[in-house]
Protein backbone atom coordinates (compact mmCIF):
# COMPACT_ATOMS: atom_id res chain seq x y z
CA UNK A 1 0.00 0.00 0.00
CA UNK A 2 1.58 3.31 -1.30
CA UNK A 3 1.69 6.13 1.14
CA UNK A 4 -1.31 7.90 -0.53
CA UNK A 5 -3.55 4.91 0.23
CA UNK A 6 -2.32 4.26 3.51
CA UNK A 7 -3.43 7.72 4.66
CA UNK A 8 -6.70 7.71 2.69
CA UNK A 9 -8.13 4.86 3.93
CA UNK A 10 -6.68 6.24 7.63
CA UNK A 11 -8.37 9.28 7.53
CA UNK A 12 -11.99 7.04 6.48
CA UNK A 13 -11.57 5.83 9.98
CA UNK A 14 -10.41 9.10 11.72
CA UNK A 15 -13.32 10.82 10.46
CA UNK A 16 -15.98 8.86 11.53
CA UNK A 17 -14.21 8.67 14.83
CA UNK A 18 -13.82 12.28 15.71
CA UNK A 19 -15.98 15.30 15.27
CA UNK A 20 -16.49 17.07 11.90
CA UNK A 21 -15.16 20.28 13.04
CA UNK A 22 -12.00 18.31 14.80
CA UNK A 23 -11.22 16.50 11.41
CA UNK A 24 -11.78 19.63 9.55
CA UNK A 25 -9.80 22.09 11.32
CA UNK A 26 -6.73 19.55 12.35
CA UNK A 27 -6.22 16.99 9.73
CA UNK A 28 -6.59 19.82 6.75
CA UNK A 29 -3.71 19.94 4.29
CA UNK A 30 -2.19 16.90 6.15
CA UNK A 31 -0.36 14.09 3.89
CA UNK A 32 1.65 11.07 4.61
CA UNK A 33 5.28 12.35 2.80
CA UNK A 34 7.40 9.19 3.22
CA UNK A 35 7.65 5.60 4.89
CA UNK A 36 10.70 4.27 6.23
CA UNK A 37 11.67 1.92 8.53
CA UNK A 38 8.13 1.08 9.53
CA UNK A 39 7.94 4.81 10.55
CA UNK A 40 5.39 6.64 8.96
CA UNK A 41 5.74 10.53 8.22
CA UNK A 42 2.86 12.75 8.44
CA UNK A 43 3.56 15.91 7.08
CA UNK A 44 1.16 18.83 8.16
CA UNK A 45 0.94 22.81 7.62
CA UNK A 46 2.37 24.61 10.27
CA UNK A 47 3.97 23.98 14.02
CA UNK A 48 0.90 24.54 15.53
CA UNK A 49 -0.84 21.67 13.75
CA UNK A 50 2.25 19.55 14.40
CA UNK A 51 1.98 20.07 17.98
CA UNK A 52 -2.07 19.48 18.44
CA UNK A 53 -1.45 16.37 16.52
CA UNK A 54 0.98 15.37 18.45
CA UNK A 55 -0.65 15.92 22.06
CA UNK A 56 -4.86 15.55 21.00
CA UNK A 57 -4.65 12.94 18.40
CA UNK A 58 -1.22 10.77 18.40
CA UNK A 59 -2.84 7.82 19.43
CA UNK A 60 -5.80 7.62 18.01
CA UNK A 61 -3.38 8.19 14.37
CA UNK A 62 -0.71 5.38 15.61
CA UNK A 63 -4.05 3.11 16.02
CA UNK A 64 -5.61 3.89 12.88
CA UNK A 65 -2.67 3.65 10.93
CA UNK A 66 -1.56 0.36 12.85
CA UNK A 67 -4.92 -1.11 11.62
CA UNK A 68 -4.78 -0.32 8.70
CA UNK A 69 -1.35 -1.82 8.06
CA UNK A 70 0.73 -4.13 10.32
CA UNK A 71 3.93 -2.63 8.62
CA UNK A 72 3.45 0.89 11.04
CA UNK A 73 5.90 0.69 13.70
CA UNK A 74 5.72 4.53 14.69
CA UNK A 75 4.36 8.19 13.58
CA UNK A 76 6.50 11.43 13.09
CA UNK A 77 4.71 14.48 12.35
CA UNK A 78 7.09 17.43 10.11
CA UNK A 79 6.06 20.80 9.07
CA UNK A 80 5.71 20.31 5.15
CA UNK A 81 3.16 22.00 2.85
CA UNK A 82 4.59 20.71 -0.37
CA UNK A 83 2.70 16.96 -1.34
CA UNK A 84 4.68 14.88 -3.49
CA UNK A 85 3.98 14.71 -7.11
CA UNK A 86 2.59 11.65 -7.45
CA UNK A 87 -0.15 12.49 -4.71
CA UNK A 88 -1.24 15.75 -6.50
CA UNK A 89 -3.76 14.03 -8.21
CA UNK A 90 -6.42 11.66 -7.09
CA UNK A 91 -6.96 8.16 -7.40
CA UNK A 92 -5.88 5.28 -9.57
CA UNK A 93 -6.53 2.73 -12.10
CA UNK A 94 -7.98 -0.61 -11.16
CA UNK A 95 -9.15 -3.12 -12.91
CA UNK A 96 -12.68 -2.47 -12.00
CA UNK A 97 -12.01 0.99 -13.38
CA UNK A 98 -11.47 4.32 -12.29
CA UNK A 99 -12.23 4.96 -8.71
CA UNK A 100 -11.34 7.28 -6.68
CA UNK A 101 -10.81 8.19 -3.47
CA UNK A 102 -8.96 11.31 -3.47
CA UNK A 103 -9.04 13.75 -0.25
CA UNK A 104 -11.43 16.78 -0.32
CA UNK A 105 -8.32 19.14 0.19
CA UNK A 106 -7.78 18.92 -3.26
CA UNK A 107 -10.91 20.41 -3.81
CA UNK A 108 -11.30 23.55 -1.80
CA UNK A 109 -10.60 26.26 -3.60
CA UNK A 110 -7.92 28.31 -1.17
CA UNK A 111 -9.75 31.93 -1.91
CA UNK A 112 -13.10 31.37 -0.59
CA UNK A 113 -13.17 27.73 1.86
CA UNK A 114 -15.53 25.58 -0.30
CA UNK A 115 -15.51 22.07 -1.77
CA UNK A 116 -16.30 21.86 -5.27
CA UNK A 117 -18.08 18.41 -4.81
CA UNK A 118 -20.58 19.76 -2.42
CA UNK A 119 -23.07 20.73 -4.80
CA UNK A 120 -26.47 19.68 -5.70
CA UNK A 121 -25.82 17.32 -7.77
CA UNK A 122 -24.69 14.92 -5.73
CA UNK A 123 -27.23 16.24 -2.19
CA UNK A 124 -29.59 13.32 -2.03
CA UNK A 125 -33.02 14.40 -1.25
CA UNK A 126 -35.40 12.54 0.74
CA UNK A 127 -38.20 13.16 3.69
CA UNK A 128 -35.05 13.34 6.23
CA UNK A 129 -33.59 16.82 4.84
CA UNK A 130 -36.41 18.19 1.79
CA UNK A 131 -37.10 20.97 4.02
CA UNK A 132 -33.59 22.11 4.60
CA UNK A 133 -33.03 21.56 0.58
CA UNK A 134 -36.33 23.85 0.28
CA UNK A 135 -35.33 26.45 2.06
CA UNK A 136 -31.71 26.66 0.55
CA UNK A 137 -33.59 26.66 -3.04
CA UNK A 138 -35.79 29.90 -1.23
CA UNK A 139 -32.35 31.00 -0.44
CA UNK A 140 -30.89 30.46 -4.09
CA UNK A 141 -33.68 32.99 -5.35
CA UNK A 142 -33.26 36.02 -3.47
CA UNK A 143 -29.47 35.94 -1.33
CA UNK A 144 -29.80 38.18 1.44
CA UNK A 145 -33.33 38.35 1.73
CA UNK A 146 -35.51 34.94 2.05
CA UNK A 147 -34.45 32.81 4.85
CA UNK A 148 -31.68 35.61 6.11
CA UNK A 149 -30.00 33.87 7.92
CA UNK A 150 -30.68 30.37 7.23
CA UNK A 151 -29.87 28.07 10.26
CA UNK A 152 -29.61 24.27 9.22
CA UNK A 153 -29.50 21.69 12.57
CA UNK A 154 -29.06 18.24 12.81
CA UNK A 155 -26.60 15.39 14.35
CA UNK A 156 -23.64 15.17 13.49
CA UNK A 157 -22.69 13.01 9.46
CA UNK A 158 -27.03 14.25 8.14
CA UNK A 159 -25.76 16.70 5.47
CA UNK A 160 -25.47 19.97 6.76
CA UNK A 161 -22.06 20.77 5.80
CA UNK A 162 -22.48 19.50 2.41
CA UNK A 163 -26.41 21.76 1.97
CA UNK A 164 -24.54 24.91 2.91
CA UNK A 165 -21.71 24.30 1.22
CA UNK A 166 -23.84 23.71 -2.00
CA UNK A 167 -25.83 26.88 -1.53
CA UNK A 168 -22.20 28.91 -1.35
CA UNK A 169 -20.96 27.11 -4.53
CA UNK A 170 -24.60 27.58 -6.35
CA UNK A 171 -24.36 31.21 -5.40
CA UNK A 172 -20.91 31.65 -7.23
CA UNK A 173 -22.64 30.24 -10.55
CA UNK A 174 -25.71 32.29 -9.92
CA UNK A 175 -24.26 35.53 -8.84
CA UNK A 176 -20.77 35.86 -10.00
CA UNK A 177 -19.78 39.39 -8.28
CA UNK A 178 -20.78 38.19 -4.67
CA UNK A 179 -17.87 37.67 -2.74
CA UNK A 180 -18.79 34.33 -0.63
CA UNK A 181 -16.95 32.79 1.82
CA UNK A 182 -16.73 29.56 4.27
CA UNK A 183 -15.33 28.55 7.77
CA UNK A 184 -15.88 26.67 10.73
CA UNK A 185 -16.44 28.43 14.09
CA UNK A 186 -13.38 27.10 15.52
CA UNK A 187 -11.51 28.57 13.04
CA UNK A 188 -13.14 31.55 13.27
CA UNK A 189 -12.60 32.03 17.45
CA UNK A 190 -9.09 30.83 16.42
CA UNK A 191 -8.57 33.84 14.44
CA UNK A 192 -10.01 35.61 16.62
CA UNK A 193 -8.52 35.05 19.41
CA UNK A 194 -4.75 35.75 17.13
CA UNK A 195 -5.98 38.56 16.23
CA UNK A 196 -6.99 40.30 19.93
CA UNK A 197 -3.10 38.66 20.62
CA UNK A 198 -1.38 40.15 17.65
CA UNK A 199 -3.14 43.04 18.04
CA UNK A 200 -4.56 42.99 14.71
CA UNK A 201 -8.24 42.91 15.36
CA UNK A 202 -8.88 45.90 12.73
CA UNK A 203 -7.45 43.46 10.13
CA UNK A 204 -9.27 40.92 11.11
CA UNK A 205 -12.59 42.92 10.97
CA UNK A 206 -12.14 44.19 7.76
CA UNK A 207 -11.59 40.60 6.60
CA UNK A 208 -14.82 39.34 7.48
CA UNK A 209 -17.29 42.42 6.83
CA UNK A 210 -15.95 42.57 2.72
CA UNK A 211 -17.96 38.79 2.41
CA UNK A 212 -21.91 38.91 0.97
CA UNK A 213 -22.45 35.76 1.78
CA UNK A 214 -21.05 34.22 5.11
CA UNK A 215 -21.08 30.31 5.52
CA UNK A 216 -20.22 29.36 9.18
CA UNK A 217 -20.63 25.77 10.15
CA UNK A 218 -20.53 24.40 13.79
CA UNK A 219 -22.19 27.09 15.87
CA UNK A 220 -22.03 24.87 18.92
CA UNK A 221 -18.31 25.83 19.44
CA UNK A 222 -19.19 29.41 20.50
CA UNK A 223 -20.58 28.05 23.80
CA UNK A 224 -19.74 30.35 26.46
CA UNK A 225 -17.41 32.08 24.26
CA UNK A 226 -18.44 35.43 25.49
CA UNK A 227 -15.74 37.65 23.34
CA UNK A 228 -16.51 35.68 20.19
CA UNK A 229 -19.94 35.54 20.27
CA UNK A 230 -19.60 39.73 20.92
CA UNK A 231 -17.18 39.48 17.74
CA UNK A 232 -19.97 37.26 16.08
CA UNK A 233 -22.64 39.23 16.68
CA UNK A 234 -21.42 42.74 15.26
CA UNK A 235 -19.74 40.83 12.44
CA UNK A 236 -23.76 39.68 11.96
CA UNK A 237 -25.29 43.03 11.92
CA UNK A 238 -22.38 44.35 9.83
CA UNK A 239 -23.17 41.54 6.74
CA UNK A 240 -26.95 41.62 7.40
CA UNK A 241 -27.35 45.36 6.80
CA UNK A 242 -26.12 45.85 3.47
CA UNK A 243 -28.27 42.57 2.68
CA UNK A 244 -25.65 39.95 2.62
CA UNK A 245 -26.81 36.38 3.06
CA UNK A 246 -25.66 34.38 5.79
CA UNK A 247 -26.05 30.64 6.61
CA UNK A 248 -25.00 28.72 9.76
CA UNK A 249 -25.09 24.93 11.03
CA UNK A 250 -25.28 23.54 14.38
CA UNK A 251 -25.55 20.18 15.82
CA UNK A 252 -28.71 21.16 17.84
CA UNK A 253 -30.99 24.17 17.79
CA UNK A 254 -29.70 27.57 18.68
CA UNK A 255 -32.02 27.81 21.55
CA UNK A 256 -30.27 24.47 23.20
CA UNK A 257 -26.60 25.69 22.98
CA UNK A 258 -25.49 26.14 26.50
CA UNK A 259 -23.84 29.62 26.90
CA UNK A 260 -25.14 31.20 23.82
CA UNK A 261 -26.15 34.92 24.36
CA UNK A 262 -30.23 35.73 24.06
CA UNK A 263 -29.04 38.70 21.08
CA UNK A 264 -27.14 36.13 18.66
CA UNK A 265 -30.28 33.59 19.42
CA UNK A 266 -32.73 36.14 18.56
CA UNK A 267 -30.54 36.99 15.01
CA UNK A 268 -30.98 33.37 14.36
CA UNK A 269 -34.27 33.38 14.63
CA UNK A 270 -35.35 36.19 12.54
CA UNK A 271 -34.03 34.13 9.33
CA UNK A 272 -35.58 30.41 9.09
CA UNK A 273 -34.27 27.21 11.79
CA UNK A 274 -34.84 24.16 10.17
CA UNK A 275 -33.33 20.53 11.11
CA UNK A 276 -32.14 17.56 9.12
CA UNK A 277 -32.85 14.44 10.81
CA UNK A 278 -31.09 10.92 9.74
CA UNK A 279 -31.89 9.51 6.69
CA UNK A 280 -34.72 6.68 6.47
CA UNK A 281 -34.08 3.21 4.58
CA UNK A 282 -35.05 4.33 1.96
CA UNK A 283 -33.07 7.40 1.33
CA UNK A 284 -29.98 5.33 2.42
CA UNK A 285 -30.56 3.18 0.28
CA UNK A 286 -30.59 6.29 -2.91
CA UNK A 287 -27.62 7.64 -0.80
CA UNK A 288 -25.39 4.17 -1.21
CA UNK A 289 -26.39 3.88 -4.61
CA UNK A 290 -25.28 8.03 -5.83
CA UNK A 291 -22.12 8.04 -4.14
CA UNK A 292 -20.90 4.69 -5.50
CA UNK A 293 -21.94 5.73 -8.63
CA UNK A 294 -19.79 9.00 -8.47
CA UNK A 295 -16.83 6.94 -7.70
CA UNK A 296 -17.36 4.94 -10.74
CA UNK A 297 -18.30 1.90 -8.68
CA UNK A 298 -21.30 -0.84 -9.34
CA UNK A 299 -23.05 -1.97 -6.00
CA UNK A 300 -25.03 -4.64 -5.58
CA UNK A 301 -28.00 -4.86 -4.51
CA UNK A 302 -28.10 -7.29 -1.41
CA UNK A 303 -24.99 -4.93 -0.31
CA UNK A 304 -26.91 -1.88 -0.75
CA UNK A 305 -29.83 -3.75 1.06
CA UNK A 306 -27.95 -4.85 3.68
CA UNK A 307 -26.30 -1.58 4.31
CA UNK A 308 -29.08 0.33 4.80
CA UNK A 309 -30.44 -1.88 6.69
CA UNK A 310 -27.37 -2.60 8.57
CA UNK A 311 -25.75 0.97 8.92
CA UNK A 312 -27.90 3.38 11.52
CA UNK A 313 -25.18 6.26 12.10
CA UNK A 314 -25.21 9.00 9.76
CA UNK A 315 -24.92 9.93 6.09
CA UNK A 316 -20.89 10.87 6.46
CA UNK A 317 -20.64 7.29 8.40
CA UNK A 318 -22.42 5.20 5.27
CA UNK A 319 -19.98 7.52 2.94
CA UNK A 320 -16.93 6.26 5.21
CA UNK A 321 -18.06 2.63 5.35
CA UNK A 322 -18.96 2.60 1.12
CA UNK A 323 -15.43 4.27 1.00
CA UNK A 324 -13.42 1.37 2.85
CA UNK A 325 -15.71 -1.08 0.59
CA UNK A 326 -14.62 0.66 -2.46
CA UNK A 327 -10.99 0.82 -1.33
CA UNK A 328 -10.78 -2.72 -0.57
CA UNK A 329 -12.34 -3.28 -4.12
CA UNK A 330 -9.99 -1.42 -5.52
CA UNK A 331 -6.67 -2.76 -3.93
CA UNK A 332 -8.03 -6.94 -4.88
CA UNK A 333 -9.24 -6.30 -8.37
CA UNK A 334 -12.60 -7.45 -7.83
CA UNK A 335 -16.25 -6.74 -6.51
CA UNK A 336 -16.75 -8.09 -3.00
CA UNK A 337 -19.56 -10.48 -2.07
CA UNK A 338 -22.20 -9.83 0.58
CA UNK A 339 -20.02 -12.00 2.73
CA UNK A 340 -16.69 -10.03 2.22
CA UNK A 341 -18.86 -6.97 3.08
CA UNK A 342 -19.83 -8.47 6.56
CA UNK A 343 -16.37 -9.09 7.35
CA UNK A 344 -15.02 -5.66 6.20
CA UNK A 345 -17.82 -3.33 8.22
CA UNK A 346 -18.59 -5.79 11.59
CA UNK A 347 -17.00 -3.48 13.39
CA UNK A 348 -18.67 -0.61 12.43
CA UNK A 349 -22.11 -1.39 12.83
CA UNK A 350 -24.11 -0.49 16.00
CA UNK A 351 -25.75 -3.14 17.73
CA UNK A 352 -29.31 -3.22 17.96
CA UNK A 353 -29.98 -3.22 21.45
CA UNK A 354 -32.62 -1.26 23.76
CA UNK A 355 -31.06 1.96 25.41
CA UNK A 356 -31.18 1.50 29.56
CA UNK A 357 -33.32 3.34 31.47
CA UNK A 358 -29.78 4.98 33.65
CA UNK A 359 -29.12 6.25 29.68
CA UNK A 360 -31.90 8.14 28.89
CA UNK A 361 -32.09 9.83 32.19
CA UNK A 362 -28.31 11.14 32.01
CA UNK A 363 -29.25 11.84 28.33
CA UNK A 364 -32.03 13.91 29.30
CA UNK A 365 -30.76 15.65 32.12
CA UNK A 366 -27.92 16.98 30.47
CA UNK A 367 -29.95 18.29 27.55
CA UNK A 368 -31.77 20.01 30.20
CA UNK A 369 -27.94 20.99 32.26
CA UNK A 370 -30.07 19.49 35.47
CA UNK A 371 -28.00 16.75 37.30
CA UNK A 372 -29.38 12.85 36.85
CA UNK A 373 -30.29 11.93 40.04
CA UNK A 374 -32.50 15.17 40.85
CA UNK A 375 -35.01 13.29 38.07
CA UNK A 376 -35.67 10.32 40.66
CA UNK A 377 -36.11 12.74 43.36
CA UNK A 378 -39.77 13.63 44.64
CA UNK A 379 -39.59 17.30 43.49
CA UNK A 380 -42.15 19.73 42.33
CA UNK A 381 -39.46 22.03 40.99
CA UNK A 382 -40.14 23.18 36.77
CA UNK A 383 -37.47 22.75 35.83
CA UNK A 384 -36.89 19.40 37.27
CA UNK A 385 -40.57 18.13 36.36
CA UNK A 386 -40.17 19.14 32.76
CA UNK A 387 -37.29 16.24 32.10
CA UNK A 388 -38.75 14.14 34.11
CA UNK A 389 -42.03 13.92 32.05
CA UNK A 390 -39.84 14.14 29.44
CA UNK A 391 -38.29 10.74 30.57
CA UNK A 392 -41.38 9.09 30.78
CA UNK A 393 -42.49 10.39 27.52
CA UNK A 394 -39.64 8.36 25.76
CA UNK A 395 -39.64 5.69 27.60
CA UNK A 396 -43.09 4.88 26.78
CA UNK A 397 -43.37 6.14 23.33
CA UNK A 398 -40.12 4.85 21.98
CA UNK A 399 -40.00 1.98 24.35
CA UNK A 400 -43.19 0.99 24.83
CA UNK A 401 -42.21 0.58 28.17
CA UNK A 402 -45.63 -0.48 31.03
CA UNK A 403 -46.91 2.91 32.83
CA UNK A 404 -46.19 1.07 36.05
CA UNK A 405 -42.83 -0.17 35.70
CA UNK A 406 -41.95 3.42 34.46
CA UNK A 407 -43.27 4.79 37.66
CA UNK A 408 -41.17 2.18 39.76
CA UNK A 409 -37.91 2.72 38.11
CA UNK A 410 -38.36 6.75 38.43
CA UNK A 411 -38.54 7.06 41.87
CA UNK A 412 -41.52 4.69 42.91
CA UNK A 413 -44.28 6.21 41.33
CA UNK A 414 -47.89 5.73 40.91
CA UNK A 415 -48.75 4.71 37.14
CA UNK A 416 -51.00 7.47 37.06
CA UNK A 417 -48.43 10.15 37.65
CA UNK A 418 -46.59 8.58 34.91
CA UNK A 419 -49.74 8.10 32.51
CA UNK A 420 -50.42 12.42 33.29
CA UNK A 421 -47.05 13.17 32.48
CA UNK A 422 -47.36 11.41 28.59
CA UNK A 423 -50.32 12.73 27.94
CA UNK A 424 -49.01 16.12 28.96
CA UNK A 425 -46.22 15.92 26.70
CA UNK A 426 -48.08 14.19 23.68
CA UNK A 427 -50.87 17.01 24.20
CA UNK A 428 -47.86 19.89 24.06
CA UNK A 429 -46.68 18.38 20.96
CA UNK A 430 -50.13 17.97 19.06
CA UNK A 431 -50.19 22.07 19.59
CA UNK A 432 -47.05 22.39 17.65
CA UNK A 433 -44.69 24.42 20.19
CA UNK A 434 -41.16 24.30 20.59
CA UNK A 435 -41.44 20.82 22.36
CA UNK A 436 -41.16 18.77 19.06
CA UNK A 437 -37.72 20.39 18.29
CA UNK A 438 -36.54 19.42 21.85
CA UNK A 439 -38.26 15.73 21.42
CA UNK A 440 -36.46 15.48 17.96
CA UNK A 441 -33.09 16.47 19.22
CA UNK A 442 -33.09 13.86 22.09
CA UNK A 443 -34.36 11.19 20.20
CA UNK A 444 -30.97 12.10 17.68
CA UNK A 445 -28.66 12.23 20.70
CA UNK A 446 -30.00 8.50 21.87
Amino acid sequence: MDSQQLWDSALIEIELSISRANFKTWFKDTFVSKQEDGVVYVSVPSEFVKGWLQDKFHKLILKTLRLTSDKVRSVEYIVSKERPVSQKIGGTLGALGKIELPLDNFYVNKKDNLNLRYDFDSFVVGPFNELAHAAAQAVLKNPGSSYNPLFVYGQTGVGKTHLIQAIGNKIKDLYPNKNVYYLTSEKFAVEYTNSIQANTTNSFKEKYRKYDVLIMDDIQFFSSKEKTQEELFHLFNSIYEKRGQILFSSDRHPNFIPGLEERLKSRFAQGMIVDISPPDHESKAVIIKKKSGQSNFIIPDDIVEYLAVSVEGSVRELEGILNSIICQAQLKNKTPSLNDVRGLIKNNIKPKKMVPIESIVKTVANYYNIEPENVYKKTRKKEIVKPRQMVMYILREDYNMPYPTIGQKLGGRDHTTVIHSYEKIKRELKEGSILIQEVDQLRSML
